[in-house]
């Protein structure tokens, strides 16, 4: 427990850092372009990339190379070098490949959109951002070679170059007098692209002493069928939360790109459906970004090398399952408590979100924050079978679960709007959640369920009285008048919450909250 809790430190501070930048970010970039069809074309510009990125850079590409070279680097490092290189090599070839065959269908797309309308200028925004998913993928692979090394902090760190990068954006666009706000957009989409470049001259720099890179590809083959085997698989596995994310953007986006209508009947969203939507994911993603994907970040290697150790397996990945529930579940509840609060203190007010923009915000967001735990779980629990070798099992869960979610798509959104797209994501996770419990039980013999039930039952208590802590706060508090008190109120529900949770694992003797925070080890 104390190596991952030290490894889980370093990922978790870092990925605080780059997600309060990230946080800034959102509320800068809600506030400039609002609940709008703008706003709604920049959100699918930044959205595009980065889900290729997640599927093959740092979510599936990763699960697949990680262990093959922690192996290598035990046994023969420059067989590790050979692979590494062949690898971002691959890499660059297939995304590079990719780029250019989006780029030529979106332009095709672009001369067949009206010139000047919101159609147009969404499909411009895409090819300007889209640049950018080669050099993250590259970078994200890279990432997972420090990691092996034991270099948690610059990966972490990533991130902040883009939000860095984008928040200069932003302040040359306010030094532009009257410049418009689709020309801010497309400057946004160029500050994207360049962030992956310095990403990408970043990694490369910090592993100057750990890889030498080569042309050299000799002996590498039974390593390559391997990775290829389980990449494929670990796309479709990992990918089902971003693939679920994508569906949501067309989804959210069909009134622009495709029209008012589907299947012949009025469509249920509009043109602002998307912009309210992409920042509502911001805000659950935070809390998942900050402990959920760095749980399993940290535990993933170590998973790799405890593959053949049963018991140390089973016992590393409790561990990594306990310390996902204790943050994720209040997070979950809490957030589903203060969604009103929250996203009417970051978005709206002055050139913000609308009112009524602000309210649909607070309601998808409480759909995606019902499920917090289940997405942090699935990392953890996709990564355990990966680290026994397994692509094909969460392949096969997450394709279910990605079908799950569109019939519920198509069918919550004609009643709840936007927030169907968000409550559909959320039970298709919680389904994905107890069919990988389930599977790792049946087919490699691993009996996790009881024994983390019995190791975490503490934060049920701990959750009924945050969250009673925090209800008392938010409906019988002091009434809002305006947009300060309501961010006091949001302030003091928070604080209340994490207190009422904290003293309570104390009273308890719930240790799990803590141990992430633990200096010694």
């Amino acid at each position: 427990m104390t190596t991952l809790a030290r490894a889980f430190r370093v990922v978790s501070s870092l990925t605080l850092l780059s997600r309060v930048l990230g946080l800034v970010r959102d509320v800068v970039t809600a506030r400039l372009f609002g609940d709008t069809a703008i706003g709604s074309a920049f959100a699918a510009a930044f959205a595009v990339p980065n889900t290729f990125r997640r599927l093959f850079g740092e979510g599936a590409l990763a699960a697949a190379f990680v262990p093959e070279y922690a192996s290598l680097v035990e046994h023969d490092a420059r067989a590790a070098d050979r692979f590494a290189s062949f690898t971002v090599a691959l890499l660059g070839l297939v995304t590079a490949g990719l780029t250019v065959l989006g780029e030529l269908g979106l332009w095709l797309a672009l001369s067949m959109a009206e010139p000047g309308g919101t159609r147009h200028l969404s499909i411009a925004l895409v090819m300007l951002a889209l640049p950018f998913m080669p050099l993250i993928c590259i970078a994200a692979t890279l990432a997972g070679v420090l990691q092996t090394h034991g270099r948690f902090a610059p990966p972490a760190a990533q991130p902040i170059v883009l939000n860095a990068c984008v928040l200069g954006a932003v302040g040359l666009h306010a030094l532009r007098d009257g410049a418009s706000k689709e020309s801010a957009a497309m400057m946004l989409c160029v500050a994207v692209m360049l962030s992956g470049v310095l990403q990408v001259l970043w990694s490369l720099f910090e592993l100057r002493r750990y890889v030498r890179w080569t042309r050299v590809l000799a002996g590498v083959g039974q390593s390559a069928r391997r990775l290829l085997r389980r990449w494929a698989g670990a796309m479709i596995g990992l990918g089902t939360l971003q693939a679920s994310a994508l569906l949501d953007v067309l989804l959210a986006m069909w009134p622009i790109w495709f029209g008012a209508t589907m299947f012949g009947l009025a469509y249920p969203l509009d043109e602002q459906s998307n912009a309210i939507l992409f920042y509502a994911q911001r805000l659950y993603q935070f809390p998942l970004g900050v402990f959920g994907v760095a749980v399993a970040t940290a535990a993933f290697p170590l998973l790799s090398r405890l593959a053949g150790q049963p018991e140390n397996f089973r016992k590393a990945l409790i561990d990594a399952l306990s310390l996902s529930l204790a943050i994720a579940l209040p997070a979950s509840v809490g957030l589903m408590l203060v969604a009103g609060d929250l996203t009417a203190t970051l978005f709206g007010g002055g050139e913000g979100f609308s009112e009524q923009g602000t309210r649909r915000a607070a309601f998808a967001l409480m759909g995606y924050a019902s499920c917090v735990w289940a997405y942090a779980c699935n990392q953890v629990l996709t990564r355990a079978f990966y680290a026994r070798g397994d692509t094909r099992t969460p392949a096969i869960v997450s394709l279910l679960a990605l079908l799950a979610n569109l019939g519920l798509n198509l069918t919550l959104i004609w009643w709840l709007r936007e927030a169907g797209l968000a409550w559909a994501t959320a039970l298709a996770a919680a389904s994905q959640t107890v069919a990988l419990i389930v599977l790792l039980r049946h087919k490699h013999d691993l009996h996790i369920a009881q024994s983390a039930c019995l190791r975490g039952w503490k934060a049920i208590p701990c959750v009924v009285v945050m969250a009673a802590v925090v209800f008392i706060v938010v409906e019988f508090g002091p009434e809002v008048r305006g947009w300060n008190s309501r961010a006091l109120r949001l302030a003091f529900g928070v604080l209340a919450g994490a207190v009422a949770y904290l003293a309570t694992a104390l009273a308890l003797g719930y240790r799990e909250p803590m141990r992430a925070f633990q200096r010694k080890g």
